[in-house]
């Protein structure tokens, strides 16, 4: 798939958490093809110590209104800086960078797609493919908190939506891999995006009743293009580079002891 590098114009900027900015981008003509679980780099402006690009999920393409949503946790000095941008303002974009999520496989399939945290954000994306092309995702989301749940109106928009926080204020308290779905469905395959810890266990759920699973991983990737080697990572075929053999992988290409 063709790479581009753009400025690309921020046309609304929303603030879903304290630690969340939403950003909604377009252009004077219409966005790149890109696919689910892709993955932009952007460029910090007005930053003196943050020298690299930054690599964010696409959380959403909005098609009619030629928007592409970038959901950024607030973490360092760089995503600090990205919430300061205002309408009107440009940000340059590389994308779409990396390997995205699987297509869809027969008609009909149900797709259990499982996200934490800031995990959640290339879900919302996929899900909408797979109900657009014949498939039936399930969304099932954890976070700490009530409070940390983000676009859930958006997801329930798209399909149904199972969640789970630690503290018990919103749908099942524990982690997602504790939530009663898993005991009461059947999946024919699972997707996850969100903290290392939540994916091994979706996995080594997955490994136990034999669900075909993937996972997108977030190393940190600097470049986008496999120059810097910073977001290597260890499979069954050696290490390879995230950012342009993944950030999807079929866990069973990963060395994770689940």
């Amino acid at each position: 798939m063709k790479k581009y590098v753009k400025d690309l114009m921020v046309k609304a900027v929303e603030f879903p958490h304290d630690l969340y900015v939403l950003l909604k981008l377009t252009d004077s003509e219409p966005l790149p093809e890109s696919l689910p679980g892709q993955f932009v780099e952007v460029k910090v402006e007005n930053s003196p110590n943050t020298f690299l690009r930054r690599p964010i999920s696409i959380n959403y393409v909005d098609r009619e209104r030629n928007e592409l949503w970038l959901l950024i946790k607030k973490i360092g000095e760089g995503t600090h800086q990205l919430a300061q941008l205002k309408v009107g303002d440009k940000l340059n974009l590389v994308f779409p960078l990396g390997n995205g999520f699987s297509s869809v496989q027969k008609a009909g399939e149900k797709v259990l797609l499982v996200g934490g945290g800031v995990g959640v954000a290339p879900m919302l994306d996929y899900g909408k493919y797979l109900k657009e092309n014949g498939a039936q995702p399930v969304f099932l989301l954890g976070a700490r908190t009530k409070a940390d749940l983000l676009e859930q109106d958006l997801f329930k928009s798209v399909a149904p939506v199972y969640v789970t926080t630690e503290d018990g204020s919103e749908g099942e308290k524990g982690f997602v891999t504790q939530h009663s779905l898993l005991q009461a469905e059947k999946f024919d395959r699972i997707s996850v995006c969100g903290p290392k810890p939540m994916m091994v266990s979706v996995a080594r759920y997955a490994k136990a009743t034999s669900t075909p699973c993937e996972v997108s991983l977030e190393n940190m990737m600097a470049c986008g293009i496999g120059a810097c080697l910073c977001c290597v990572e260890k499979t069954v075929k050696g290490n390879v580079c995230v950012c342009t053999e993944g950030p999807v992988f079929d866990v069973n290409d990963l060395t994770w002891e689940v």
